[in-house]
């Protein structure tokens, strides 16, 4: 059996991974790894990269045939986990980005954690083709309210903000926490939702399809 460990810095991403699991990989052995106070020490500007790093080598310990991070806010560390380590790193949101270019150049992303943007935003251009852009709408309040257990008002909030962007190709939910509101979105829009967490399970699944 394979067994992905996936590396949280937050309980929020937990349920959507489970469940994009369940639903198109449910062979796959999970194991989850959580650091809660890395999404905390990020924002504040604190050193994580080691952490990231202790974390992968857990992984590693334990057996994991492929590792996906699940927090969008530590790129530079993943890439650098990734140069070390022979098994498969993904990144959480690689995988929804080839998705989404190859529905169009022209994307749309709604974060809801502000570090974490500029580096995805850097990632999506270093893999997106000439020409292609990527415009990103924070949503002021949606985390927040997540944490104090406002799933209702997380995810009106988030497609509120979907129904600004849809003279797009698609529409890219940043966070696996966001992944709630993927059905909401796509009543506000007409234009196509992805979710990190499915995308990036179905990538893994291709690279292990036995």
């Amino acid at each position: 059996m394979t067994r992905i460990a996936l590396i949280h810095a937050t309980r929020l991403s937990i349920p959507p991974a489970d469940r994009a699991f369940a639903a198109l990989w449910p062979e796959a052995e999970r194991a989850h790894l959580m650091d809660d106070s890395l999404s905390r020490d990020r924002a504040a500007g604190r050193e994580t990269a080691g952490r990231i790093h202790a974390l992968a080598d857990y992984a590693l310990s334990i057996g994991a045939d492929a590792l996906l991070f699940t927090c969008s806010a530590f790129g530079e560390a993943i890439s650098d986990v990734r140069k070390r380590l022979r098994v498969p790193v993904l990144k959480p949101n690689e995988a929804m980005f080839d998705q989404a270019l190859s529905r169009g150049t022209r994307v749309g992303m709604l974060a809801t954690f502000i570090p974490s943007i500029g580096s995805m935003e850097d990632e999506f251009y270093a893999a997106a083709p000439a020409g292609a852009t990527i415009t990103t709408l924070y949503v002021e309040g949606a985390r927040q309210a997540s944490d104090h257990g406002e799933t209702a008002r997380h995810d009106q909030l988030i497609a509120e903000a979907a129904s600004r962007l849809c003279d797009i190709d698609v529409i890219l939910l940043a966070h696996f926490s966001m992944t709630s509101a993927a059905a909401l979105c796509a009543q506000s829009c007409s234009v196509p939702v992805l979710s990190a967490p499915d995308s990036a399970v179905q990538k893994l699944h291709a690279l292990f399809p036995g």
